[in-house]
């Protein structure tokens, strides 16, 4: 078993939207199988089947710094300027090393912030494949059954289920890709 795909164009599917086709092809499955008469000309994807979140807290603390941080209390240029002086002092440096200082919560606080709501993005986006990958192999389940026990069908419905099934084996196939499950 190989491991979960992070990098996103290594992917099949990149976003949640990117799932919503699966979505869309296990939904024409469920319907399929609550209704017997069902046939492409009268699926909703006709076509398909015929075709089988931290800047802004970095920007606030430096704010505050450099509101609080100088001799002269406040936004004055005189307070300012003792701001950034106080915060350059930090360093060994002067007004130029204190914008340098007070800049730096924004980028590491806004890097440290993307990085998070990159990182819940990824689960989510991997949560949803599971879920997906799990419904899509019950409904192609569900249509080989269909396929047995409607054996006696008409050619449409017959070639429906069929074009259901290669939909269904082909998201499983690049579902297991990106979650690793590929051998």
């Amino acid at each position: 078993m190989g491991e979960y795909i992070k990098k996103k164009k290594d992917m099949k599917f990149q976003s949640q939207d990117a799932l919503k086709t699966v979505q869309s092809v296990i939904d024409e499955a469920n319907e399929a199988l609550n209704d017997r008469t069902r046939t492409i000309a009268k699926s909703a994807i006709p076509e398909v089947l015929a075709g089988a979140l931290g800047a802004g807290a970095g920007g606030a603390l430096s704010f505050a710094a450099l509101y609080l941080g100088g001799s002269v209390v406040g936004l004055s240029a005189a307070g300012i300027t003792s701001g950034l002086a106080a915060a350059g002092a930090l360093v060994g440096g002067g007004m130029a090393a204190g914008v340098a200082v007070l800049a730096a919560p924004v980028a590491v606080l806004g890097a440290t912030g993307v990085g998070v709501a990159s990182h819940v993005k990824n689960k989510k986006l991997k949560e949803a494949k599971e879920l997906c990958y799990r419904e899509a192999v019950r409904k192609q389940n569900a249509i080989i059954k269909a396929l047995k026990n409607e054996s006696d069908a008409d050619k449409e419905r017959i070639d429906y289920l069929n074009s259901l099934n290669t939909l269904l084996q082909s998201a499983i196939k690049d579902l297991e890709y990106d979650l690793g499950m590929s051998y």
